[in-house]
């Protein structure tokens, strides 16, 4: 995603994040700068007993569902064809949504960053041949179970490792706004993808099944970039984690 689409209501969905995008957080916690706690952790802390802030993991977008190929195939998805799609859309000019389309067709159309392979999907079928273009035919899906824990803390219950993340560069898949479900996917060198049972503090209940994604290398990233002033580091000295939030996905290969 650019840098440049820090209006994005979508911003807080951090996974699809490139080394210089900028969080627009909505928590009343906020340390540092105004991120939200929880928003960004340390691999270290994705420990069995560790207590930690969850952020805000809830898909805030408006509901809204993939079109069938057959139908999506056919419409037009490029700033090009913009003044077409606002004419199907009904948006009016200098309309809030004419503007969203456009912010979101220009991160769709933007070039990746490093080594990544970026692709905007509207249809489940787009998504898999993505993924499987990507990571091969034997893949398998995972997602952060539900928003339960949100903006509160939580316990670590068992965590495991999905191995073969690193090798396999997972494929990460997160809505934009649009008038039907689009998904920005993309994949992430070097990063590990970790599953853990969330469990609440008090009576150890399981709340949550969570997946989380560590950026293990962060040399490239802005010194700016707000998991450094949250965490207290700067790039390449640290590794950086976060959770995949409601609603968006994280393929790797079905290996583990």
């Amino acid at each position: 995603m650019n840098s440049s689409s820090d209006t994005n209501p979508h911003k807080a969905y951090v996974y699809g994040l490139s080394p210089t995008d900028t969080i627009v957080a909505t928590d009343d916690k906020k340390v540092n700068g105004g991120v939200e706690q929880g928003l960004f952790f340390r691999e270290s802390m994705l420990k069995s007993g560790n207590v930690m802030p969850m952020p805000d993991m809830r898909d805030n977008l408006p509901k809204r569902s993939f079109l069938p190929r057959c139908i999506s195939s056919e419409l037009p998805f490029s700033t090009s064809k913009l003044a077409e799609l606002k004419q199907i859309f009904r948006a009016i000019e200098n309309s809030a949504m004419g503007k969203i389309m456009a912010q979101t067709l220009g991160e769709c159309e933007g070039a990746g960053v490093q080594d990544e392979s970026k692709r905007c999907v509207a249809s489940i079928e787009d998504m898999i041949d993505f993924t499987t273009s990507v990571l091969g035919h034997d893949v398998m899906v995972r997602s952060t179970e539900s928003a339960r824990g949100s903006k509160q803390e939580v316990l670590i219950g068992v965590v495991k490792r999905i191995e073969g993340s690193e090798v396999s560069k997972p494929v990460a898949c997160h809505q934009s706004l649009f008038p039907y479900i689009v998904y920005y996917c993309h994949t992430f060198p070097n990063v590990r993808v970790y599953e853990a049972d969330i469990l609440d503090p008090k009576s150890k209940a399981k709340i949550n099944h969570g997946v989380a994604i560590c950026h293990m290398n962060t040399s490239t990233w802005s010194p700016t970039h707000e998991s450094f002033l949250l965490l207290g580091s700067g790039p390449g000295q640290i590794e950086v984690c976060h959770w995949i939030y409601e609603n968006s996905l994280i393929w790797t290969i079905a290996k583990s």
